[in-house]
Protein backbone atom coordinates (compact mmCIF):
# COMPACT_ATOMS: atom_id res chain seq x y z
CA UNK A 1 0.00 0.00 0.00
CA UNK A 2 1.15 3.72 -0.78
CA UNK A 3 2.88 4.95 2.51
CA UNK A 4 1.36 8.22 4.16
CA UNK A 5 3.47 10.57 3.12
CA UNK A 6 3.40 9.50 -0.84
CA UNK A 7 -0.54 9.65 -0.14
CA UNK A 8 -0.47 12.46 0.82
CA UNK A 9 1.83 13.87 -1.88
CA UNK A 10 -0.24 12.16 -4.93
CA UNK A 11 -3.09 14.04 -3.17
CA UNK A 12 -1.01 17.71 -3.25
CA UNK A 13 0.23 17.10 -6.68
CA UNK A 14 -3.28 16.14 -7.96
CA UNK A 15 -5.03 19.45 -5.86
CA UNK A 16 -2.26 21.75 -7.68
CA UNK A 17 -2.26 19.67 -11.06
CA UNK A 18 -6.15 20.98 -10.91
CA UNK A 19 -5.88 24.37 -10.04
CA UNK A 20 -7.58 26.87 -12.77
CA UNK A 21 -4.49 28.87 -14.52
CA UNK A 22 -5.89 32.27 -15.35
CA UNK A 23 -6.58 32.53 -18.89
CA UNK A 24 -4.11 34.84 -19.99
CA UNK A 25 -1.19 32.82 -18.14
CA UNK A 26 -2.11 29.70 -19.95
CA UNK A 27 0.06 29.73 -22.51
CA UNK A 28 2.79 30.75 -20.66
CA UNK A 29 2.54 28.26 -18.53
CA UNK A 30 2.58 25.22 -20.46
CA UNK A 31 5.07 26.36 -22.76
CA UNK A 32 6.86 26.59 -19.58
CA UNK A 33 6.07 22.68 -18.39
CA UNK A 34 6.96 21.57 -22.41
CA UNK A 35 10.30 23.66 -22.52
CA UNK A 36 11.71 21.86 -19.12
CA UNK A 37 9.78 18.04 -20.38
CA UNK A 38 9.81 17.54 -23.59
CA UNK A 39 6.44 17.84 -24.57
CA UNK A 40 5.41 19.50 -28.04
CA UNK A 41 2.35 22.06 -27.61
CA UNK A 42 2.08 21.89 -31.45
CA UNK A 43 0.32 18.55 -31.21
CA UNK A 44 -2.34 19.59 -29.09
CA UNK A 45 -5.77 19.90 -30.16
CA UNK A 46 -7.16 23.78 -29.92
CA UNK A 47 -5.85 26.71 -28.56
CA UNK A 48 -3.82 26.50 -25.39
CA UNK A 49 -6.15 28.50 -23.59
CA UNK A 50 -8.72 25.75 -23.78
CA UNK A 51 -7.56 23.93 -20.74
CA UNK A 52 -8.16 25.41 -17.63
CA UNK A 53 -5.61 23.46 -15.14
CA UNK A 54 -2.03 21.55 -16.00
CA UNK A 55 -3.99 18.64 -15.45
CA UNK A 56 -6.46 19.32 -18.29
CA UNK A 57 -3.32 20.21 -20.57
CA UNK A 58 -1.51 16.89 -19.15
CA UNK A 59 -4.10 14.27 -20.51
CA UNK A 60 -5.09 16.31 -23.57
CA UNK A 61 -5.86 15.57 -27.22
CA UNK A 62 -3.70 15.87 -30.11
CA UNK A 63 -4.38 17.15 -33.28
CA UNK A 64 -5.59 15.48 -36.59
CA UNK A 65 -3.10 13.62 -38.06
CA UNK A 66 -0.38 13.97 -35.01
CA UNK A 67 -0.88 9.68 -34.61
CA UNK A 68 -1.19 7.34 -37.40
CA UNK A 69 -2.07 3.97 -36.63
CA UNK A 70 0.09 0.85 -38.43
CA UNK A 71 -2.33 -0.24 -41.21
CA UNK A 72 -1.01 -3.91 -41.46
CA UNK A 73 -3.34 -5.91 -39.93
CA UNK A 74 -0.55 -8.24 -39.13
CA UNK A 75 0.86 -6.00 -36.57
CA UNK A 76 0.23 -4.44 -33.66
CA UNK A 77 0.18 -0.73 -32.74
CA UNK A 78 1.92 0.85 -29.36
CA UNK A 79 -1.26 1.94 -27.42
CA UNK A 80 0.59 4.62 -25.77
CA UNK A 81 3.53 7.47 -26.24
CA UNK A 82 6.52 6.38 -24.40
CA UNK A 83 10.20 4.43 -24.22
CA UNK A 84 10.47 0.39 -23.94
CA UNK A 85 11.59 -0.37 -20.55
CA UNK A 86 11.42 -4.41 -21.36
CA UNK A 87 10.66 -6.32 -24.20
CA UNK A 88 10.72 -10.20 -23.21
CA UNK A 89 9.39 -13.92 -23.35
CA UNK A 90 7.72 -15.03 -20.07
CA UNK A 91 9.93 -17.59 -18.36
CA UNK A 92 9.23 -19.63 -15.54
CA UNK A 93 6.28 -17.65 -14.61
CA UNK A 94 8.58 -14.32 -14.91
CA UNK A 95 8.84 -11.13 -16.97
CA UNK A 96 11.55 -8.27 -16.91
CA UNK A 97 11.08 -5.06 -14.49
CA UNK A 98 14.43 -3.94 -15.64
CA UNK A 99 18.03 -5.05 -16.20
CA UNK A 100 18.30 -8.11 -13.90
CA UNK A 101 15.52 -7.72 -12.14
CA UNK A 102 12.34 -9.82 -12.92
CA UNK A 103 8.62 -10.29 -11.06
CA UNK A 104 5.99 -13.22 -11.41
CA UNK A 105 3.50 -12.01 -13.92
CA UNK A 106 0.27 -13.28 -12.71
CA UNK A 107 1.17 -11.25 -9.66
CA UNK A 108 1.10 -7.85 -12.17
CA UNK A 109 -1.92 -9.48 -13.38
CA UNK A 110 -3.48 -10.46 -10.01
CA UNK A 111 -6.10 -13.23 -10.97
CA UNK A 112 -7.09 -11.49 -14.18
CA UNK A 113 -6.53 -14.06 -17.06
CA UNK A 114 -6.17 -16.78 -14.33
CA UNK A 115 -7.10 -19.89 -16.56
CA UNK A 116 -5.40 -18.61 -19.54
CA UNK A 117 -1.79 -19.91 -20.32
CA UNK A 118 1.18 -17.52 -20.28
CA UNK A 119 4.13 -19.69 -20.34
CA UNK A 120 6.22 -18.33 -23.51
CA UNK A 121 4.14 -15.63 -23.87
CA UNK A 122 5.98 -12.39 -24.26
CA UNK A 123 5.32 -9.01 -22.47
CA UNK A 124 6.26 -5.53 -23.08
CA UNK A 125 6.98 -2.60 -21.14
CA UNK A 126 6.42 1.12 -21.80
CA UNK A 127 7.29 4.09 -19.61
CA UNK A 128 5.21 7.19 -20.18
CA UNK A 129 7.43 10.48 -19.23
CA UNK A 130 6.08 13.59 -18.48
CA UNK A 131 6.64 14.80 -21.84
CA UNK A 132 4.37 12.16 -23.49
CA UNK A 133 0.89 12.03 -24.84
CA UNK A 134 -1.16 10.60 -22.09
CA UNK A 135 -3.84 8.57 -23.53
CA UNK A 136 -3.75 5.16 -23.85
CA UNK A 137 -5.58 3.73 -26.96
CA UNK A 138 -6.78 0.37 -27.82
CA UNK A 139 -3.91 -2.25 -30.25
CA UNK A 140 -6.76 -4.11 -31.94
CA UNK A 141 -10.29 -4.41 -32.27
CA UNK A 142 -11.64 -6.05 -28.85
CA UNK A 143 -13.95 -6.42 -26.19
CA UNK A 144 -12.96 -5.48 -22.85
CA UNK A 145 -14.08 -8.03 -20.73
CA UNK A 146 -12.64 -7.08 -17.51
CA UNK A 147 -11.09 -4.14 -15.91
CA UNK A 148 -9.51 -4.60 -12.49
CA UNK A 149 -8.25 -2.01 -9.85
CA UNK A 150 -5.58 -3.01 -7.34
CA UNK A 151 -4.57 -0.60 -4.53
CA UNK A 152 -0.71 -0.50 -3.96
CA UNK A 153 2.09 1.53 -3.42
CA UNK A 154 3.17 4.70 -5.37
CA UNK A 155 6.45 4.07 -6.13
CA UNK A 156 8.26 6.19 -8.64
CA UNK A 157 8.07 4.03 -12.52
CA UNK A 158 11.63 6.36 -13.88
CA UNK A 159 13.92 3.72 -15.34
CA UNK A 160 16.57 4.15 -12.40
CA UNK A 161 14.11 3.10 -10.07
CA UNK A 162 12.77 0.12 -12.03
CA UNK A 163 16.67 -1.28 -11.79
CA UNK A 164 16.70 -0.89 -8.01
CA UNK A 165 13.46 -1.82 -6.41
CA UNK A 166 10.00 -4.23 -7.20
CA UNK A 167 7.78 -1.83 -8.60
CA UNK A 168 5.47 -2.37 -11.25
CA UNK A 169 3.75 -5.84 -9.61
CA UNK A 170 3.38 -3.56 -6.30
CA UNK A 171 2.44 -0.43 -7.31
CA UNK A 172 -1.53 0.75 -7.79
CA UNK A 173 -2.99 -0.54 -11.34
CA UNK A 174 -5.91 -1.03 -13.29
CA UNK A 175 -5.55 -4.40 -15.17
CA UNK A 176 -7.95 -5.38 -18.68
CA UNK A 177 -8.43 -7.79 -20.18
CA UNK A 178 -8.75 -7.41 -24.17
CA UNK A 179 -10.54 -10.42 -26.29
CA UNK A 180 -9.32 -10.25 -29.71
CA UNK A 181 -10.42 -12.63 -32.23
CA UNK A 182 -6.71 -13.81 -32.57
CA UNK A 183 -6.90 -14.67 -28.58
CA UNK A 184 -6.99 -12.28 -25.20
CA UNK A 185 -4.42 -9.87 -24.26
CA UNK A 186 -3.66 -7.84 -20.97
CA UNK A 187 -2.98 -4.30 -20.94
CA UNK A 188 -2.13 -3.30 -17.27
CA UNK A 189 -1.69 0.48 -16.17
CA UNK A 190 0.81 0.82 -13.43
CA UNK A 191 0.31 4.34 -11.26
CA UNK A 192 3.28 5.69 -10.64
CA UNK A 193 4.35 8.11 -7.53
CA UNK A 194 1.82 10.81 -8.29
CA UNK A 195 -0.58 8.89 -10.21
CA UNK A 196 -3.88 8.07 -8.51
CA UNK A 197 -6.02 8.60 -11.25
CA UNK A 198 -6.29 6.04 -13.90
CA UNK A 199 -9.25 6.39 -15.69
CA UNK A 200 -10.99 3.71 -18.37
CA UNK A 201 -13.35 4.74 -20.96
CA UNK A 202 -17.33 3.88 -19.88
CA UNK A 203 -16.17 1.73 -17.04
CA UNK A 204 -16.59 3.28 -13.40
CA UNK A 205 -13.24 3.28 -10.80
CA UNK A 206 -13.54 0.62 -8.20
CA UNK A 207 -12.04 -2.71 -7.54
CA UNK A 208 -13.82 -4.81 -9.97
CA UNK A 209 -15.96 -2.71 -12.63
CA UNK A 210 -19.34 -5.46 -13.53
CA UNK A 211 -19.10 -5.36 -17.31
CA UNK A 212 -21.35 -7.72 -18.50
CA UNK A 213 -21.15 -8.97 -21.91
CA UNK A 214 -18.00 -6.51 -22.17
CA UNK A 215 -17.51 -3.39 -24.07
CA UNK A 216 -16.42 -3.27 -27.50
CA UNK A 217 -13.25 -1.14 -28.33
CA UNK A 218 -12.00 -0.29 -32.05
CA UNK A 219 -8.52 -0.54 -33.08
CA UNK A 220 -7.38 2.97 -32.31
CA UNK A 221 -9.75 4.03 -30.31
CA UNK A 222 -9.10 5.77 -26.91
CA UNK A 223 -9.28 3.18 -24.55
CA UNK A 224 -8.24 5.03 -21.22
CA UNK A 225 -5.63 7.34 -19.73
CA UNK A 226 -3.12 8.52 -16.93
CA UNK A 227 -3.44 11.55 -15.47
CA UNK A 228 0.14 11.69 -14.56
CA UNK A 229 3.58 9.74 -16.25
CA UNK A 230 3.28 6.11 -15.51
CA UNK A 231 3.47 2.69 -17.45
CA UNK A 232 1.86 0.23 -19.55
CA UNK A 233 2.68 -3.43 -19.43
CA UNK A 234 1.42 -5.15 -22.71
CA UNK A 235 1.25 -9.05 -21.75
CA UNK A 236 0.29 -11.17 -24.66
CA UNK A 237 -0.26 -15.40 -24.40
CA UNK A 238 2.15 -18.21 -26.45
CA UNK A 239 0.94 -17.91 -29.83
CA UNK A 240 -0.60 -14.42 -29.48
CA UNK A 241 2.01 -11.74 -30.42
CA UNK A 242 5.46 -11.62 -31.55
CA UNK A 243 8.27 -8.92 -30.64
CA UNK A 244 9.55 -7.34 -34.23
CA UNK A 245 13.08 -6.86 -34.46
CA UNK A 246 13.13 -3.10 -35.25
CA UNK A 247 12.02 -2.54 -31.37
CA UNK A 248 14.82 -2.79 -28.70
CA UNK A 249 14.92 -1.63 -24.91
CA UNK A 250 15.37 2.38 -24.48
CA UNK A 251 13.88 2.88 -27.67
CA UNK A 252 11.11 5.50 -27.97
CA UNK A 253 7.78 5.01 -29.73
CA UNK A 254 4.56 6.57 -30.53
CA UNK A 255 1.05 5.71 -30.19
CA UNK A 256 -0.33 3.70 -33.62
CA UNK A 257 3.30 2.84 -34.65
CA UNK A 258 4.14 -0.79 -34.93
CA UNK A 259 5.17 -2.30 -31.50
CA UNK A 260 4.53 -6.23 -32.48
CA UNK A 261 3.78 -8.73 -35.19
CA UNK A 262 0.98 -11.42 -34.77
CA UNK A 263 2.91 -14.67 -34.25
CA UNK A 264 1.84 -17.12 -37.05
CA UNK A 265 0.65 -19.42 -35.07
CA UNK A 266 -1.82 -18.41 -33.80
Amino acid sequence: MATPFKMALSLLVGWLADRKVPKGMRGFVYRGYAKVTGAKVEESRGPLDIYPSLGAFFIRELVAGARTIVEDPELIPSPVDGTFQSICKITEGSVVQAKGRNYPIRELLGGVGKNVELEGGHAWTVYLSPRDYHRIHCPENARLTTARWFAGARHSVAPKVLEKRQVLSVNERAVLQLDTERGPLFLVLVGALNVGRIRVVGVPRRADAPLGKGKEFARGAELARFEMGSTIVLVSPPGGLEPLESTKEKQTIKMGDALARWSAKG
